[in-house]
């Protein structure tokens, strides 16, 4: 019945030429509404959710979602020899419309380490703690970053988690989140690869590859410098075999 008598409705009614952004209560034809009923109608994009579209919103004013690019690849990292971040963009290929899904975030961080200073001289094992974070980023480690071709592919230590602060669990950034899964108790799998792995000492800053016994070691995950806290070594392996989410990666 509507649809009937949309047909007698003025020539300048709907919204033909009138999808408008955002709440504008200015965007408005007088003909039938979606919801049957005729008078003011809107065609801006939140009137869906107000309810009162013109009848021909749907067909006039399509929604289209946002779309954005593929992630360029990281940078390096912000600074040397000390932990910082690096960070990669996408950019929006096509804008939201009548009320379609907003873009997401067009930028993201994570923590990393460089491992040279500016004279190309290794300096990772000034630190004397570990620098760790999530495993996923095993495989955005690019090739450069290796400080030769090695058949090297590291190794693995399991260490049980003793301390940690509460800035850890309560970490809700994105590129953070994995800081959540730290917990006191837990058994954590930490890998060591190039090019966090010095090669002449085989070895990753702070894993403790010198010591046997019991000793309290100190971690500090990169991206955010109050997670923190203490382990104890429980002993190294060649592959790591903890649940994807109480594995890392030194750094």
């Amino acid at each position: 019945m509507a649809f009937l008598l949309s047909q007698m409705a003025p020539l300048d009614g709907g919204c033909a030429g009138k999808c408008c952004k955002g709440r504008d209560f200015t965007c408005t034809s007088t003909d039938w509404r979606m919801d049957g009923a005729y008078g003011i109608c809107f065609c801006d994009e939140t009137c869906r959710q107000t309810g009162d579209c013109c009848f021909d919103y749907p067909q006039t004013c399509p929604v289209r979602a946002c779309v954005v690019s593929q992630w360029s690849l990281w940078s390096g990292c912000a600074q040397q020899c000390k932990p910082a971040y690096k960070i990669r963009h996408r950019v929006i290929e096509q804008e939201p419309e009548n009320g379609g899904v907003p873009c997401p975030p067009l930028e993201e961080k994570a923590g990393c380490l460089e491992y040279t200073d500016p004279e190309g001289r290794y300096c990772a094992l000034n630190y004397g703690h570990a620098f760790i974070t999530s495993m996923e980023y095993s495989e955005a480690r690019r090739k450069r970053d290796l400080p030769y071709e090695s058949k090297n592919l590291g190794y693995c230590v399991q260490y049980k988690m003793e301390t940690l602060s509460d800035h850890c669990t309560h970490e809700s950034r994105p590129f953070a989140r994995w800081m959540q899964y730290l917990r006191e108790g837990f058994t954590v799998c930490v890998f060591c690869q190039p090019p966090a792995m010095n090669i002449d000492y085989q070895a990753c800053q702070g894993d403790g590859a010198n010591i046997e016994g019991n000793e309290t070691l100190q971690w500090q995950a990169v991206g955010n410098t109050k997670c923190r806290g203490t382990w104890r070594k429980v002993r190294r392996v060649e592959q790591c075999s903890c649940p994807v989410v109480h594995s890392f990666l030194f750094t």
